[in-house]
């Protein structure tokens, strides 16, 4: 079953197949996922996923009453992942989600991360969040693009947040109101 889009995501026709994250999709998330994290400044962070770590936090997700979903193409295969959780600790951000879009490399610009997106919206605005707020490095352009096609204004820069490589990165925060 596809996830339905909310009215301000246009979702292809053929977009994937998303689902919540099942404990035999690690393996496939791992290979797409460790790669980023070891060889690009989209995230900010250096240690590897590892399945131990993911179960956790598809239970930590769920356990707050969030998801982690998976996108599949026509073949069955896990092409992407988005999950969301609580913007920042404390009651008084409990509207207030921020949410994680990571796409293998054959799944970028074929309507993944759209339908994706969707599914994490949908998914947040039935249990009450008014925002969604994206943390974008300022290095990846890609992704700031995406956000800013479906619907995330870019609300602030916060200059030299990130390390890795051995430099300082920036970092966009974008958010849209559910």
């Amino acid at each position: 079953m596809t996830v339905p889009a909310a009215d301000s995501v246009r979702v292809p026709a053929s977009a994937p197949l998303v689902r919540p994250a099942r404990s035999e999709d690690i393996s496939a998330i791992l290979d797409f996922w460790n790669p980023i994290v070891r060889e690009t400044t989209v995230t900010f962070a250096s240690d590897e996923k590892t399945e131990v770590g993911l179960l956790a936090t598809f239970a930590e997700r769920r356990a707050g009453g969030h998801e982690f979903f998976v996108a599949e193409d026509a073949a069955g295969r896990v092409i992407g992942l988005a999950t969301y959780a609580q913007f920042r600790g404390g009651n008084g951000y409990a509207r207030a989600m921020e949410h994680t879009i990571i796409l293998a490399p054959e799944a970028r610009g074929r309507g993944a991360g759209r339908t994706l997106m969707a599914a994490v919206e949908d998914h947040a605005r039935a249990r009450g969040a008014h925002s969604m707020i994206a943390a974008v490095s300022a290095e990846n352009a890609a992704g700031i693009a995406f956000h800013a096609a479906v619907g995330y204004p870019e609300v602030a820069r916060i200059p030299e947040v990130g390390f890795k490589f051995g430099r300082w990165l920036d970092l966009v925060v974008m958010q849209k109101m559910l």
